[in-house]
Formats: structure tokens, C-alpha cells, sequence
């Protein structure tokens, strides 16, 4: 990997602190956009560059913007970053469930010929679900699966918190998009499956588990191709239950790929 590879961080939350703590032996320039007034910038590491404002990352030139502050910052920001011709990565992918914020993001890099580049997350088996796409009858489902502890407000707003300590519960069954606006800060593997698959062949389940180990996700794909199903459980990340602690890691392997000479 080539030294002096610039990185801008939007947010710094326990994905973008992990992000760094990882990434910071490598030989990576680091700076971060924080929003007026954050609690983040006190505790901002010795060796990152604040910035203010989107003018100034986009004057610091960075060679990856990486967005882990929100699906609001996936709208406010990467546009103009894309258009700026600087690739971007997003860990809020359940901001793409927004068909209108898709379209500009696409004019966008179209403008700047730079990419978006959607992270796999906390899943795995997007090329084989990909490989699907242009295959008529392909249908596929994905469960989350995850303590009630991760569904709290969700639960208690809707009068279930107890019951759920007892048995599992289906909060929803319908379409990606519908969910990924539903349980916005859960439902970003479901879009980023959907932008494989397309949103017409995917069904989305989502559960609360009191049984459940980790944040669990399962997907079952049924086509012409064969049949696969796939599990994931991962472990919620101690600063975030709503978070699996794969997220970051797998951000991590997206930002290497993008500049590794051999990519996997």
C-alpha cells in the first residue's frame, strides 16, 4: 500500500474509532469532519485534522471520504464530495433506500467520474447475491435477528418490551426499502443486499430474539442457479448494541482494497 494515502473521516463515533485505530499504523493521513458543537472533538486523537466544514475537507484534497456519521451525512455531504471527483465509502447504506438521494449520488460521480463504493458491512456472499440479479426467478429473503436489548426503543414504543424478554417477536416482514426507512440505524445490510439483488426480488424480516447469540443475519437465496443460505452472527459492538463490531472491520477491508495493488 502506497504511503501518504489521505483519509477523511465524517463523523467520529465507534465506527470511525475503530476505523482509525486500526488504519492508523499504515501509513494514512487522517481528517475529520465534525459538526459544530460535536462532543467528539474533544476526544479527537493527536495526528487527525479537524475540519468545520465540507469546504474544507474538499480543500484538503482527501483520496477516500468515509461517511460514519448518519443517513443525513450520506445526503449532506457525499454529493458534493463525488462530484469533487473523490470516491466515497458509506457505512449508513440504508440512506440508498432513497431513490431520489440514489439518482443525484450516481449524477454525482457521473460529474466527478469518481465512485461510491457500498461496503459489504456485516455480511458476507454479495458476489454470489450480485451474480443473481439478471436471473428471472431468483428470489431471496434476509432475516436480522438480534437481542431485544438492540430493539429497545423500538420494543417499548410499541408496547412489547416485556413480552420480549420472553419470546421472540417479528417487528416487520414486507420490502427492504419499507424497513431500511422503518429501523434506520438497523437496516443498512438489508438495503446494501437489495442494491445487489434489486429491491423487487428481496423480502426483509426483521426479529427480536431474546435466544439470539449476536447480531444475527440470514439470508436465503433460491434461483435457476442453485439454492444458498448463509449466517452471520456477530457480535454487537460494546459502544453500540445496534452495531455489529464486524462493521467497522469490514469498512476497514473496503478502504484497503481501494489501494491495494492485488484486490480481493
Amino acid at each position: 500500500m502506497a504511503s501518504e494515502r489521505r483519509l477523511a473521516l465524517i463523523g467520529f463515533g465507534t465506527i470511525a474509532r475503530d476505523i482509525h485505530a486500526r488504519l492508523g499504523g499504515e501509513g494514512f493521513g487522517f481528517a475529520c469532519l465534525l459538526r459544530p458543537g460535536s462532543p467528539s472533538r474533544a476526544s479527537l486523537p493527536a495526528g487527525i485534522a479537524a475540519l468545520d466544514s465540507l469546504a474544507e475537507l474538499l480543500a484538503w484534497r482527501p483520496d477516500l471520504v468515509v461517511e460514519a456519521a448518519g443517513h443525513a451525512a450520506v445526503a449532506e455531504t457525499l454529493p458534493q464530495v463525488l462530484a469533487a471527483g473523490i470516491p466515497a465509502l458509506p457505512a449508513s447504506t440504508g440512506a440508498l433506500a432513497d431513490d431520489a438521494l440514489l439518482l443525484r449520488l450516481a449524477e454525482a460521480a457521473q460529474k466527478g467520474d469518481a465512485r461510491l463504493i457500498v461496503p459489504s458491512g456485516a455480511v458476507g456472499g454479495l458476489d454470489y447475491l450480485a451474480a443473481l440479479r439478471e436471473t428471472q426467478d431468483a428470489e431471496i429473503r434476509y432475516t436480522s435477528r438480534k437481542p431485544p436489548a438492540a430493539w429497545r426503543p423500538e420494543l417499548a414504543a410499541s408496547g412489547l418490551a416485556e413480552k420480549a424478554a420472553q419470546a421472540e417477536i417479528v417487528l416487520y416482514e414486507g420490502s427492504a426499502r419499507e424497513a431500511a426507512k422503518l429501523y434506520p440505524k438497523n437496516l443498512n445490510v438489508g438495503l446494501t443486499i437489495a442494491l445487489a439483488v434489486g429491491h423487487d426480488r428481496l423480502s426483509v424480516r426483521i426479529v427480536s430474539d431474546p435466544a439470539a447469540a449476536g447480531n444475527t443475519h440470514e439470508i436465503e437465496a433460491t434461483s435457476a442457479l442453485g439454492t444458498a443460505r448463509m449466517s452471520f452472527v456477530n457480535l454487537p459492538s460494546p459502544a453500540n448494541p445496534k452495531t455489529s463490531a464486524l462493521t467497522a472491520a469490514s469498512l476497514t477491508a473496503a478502504i484497503r482494497r481501494q489501494f491495494d495493488r492485488i484486490a480481493i
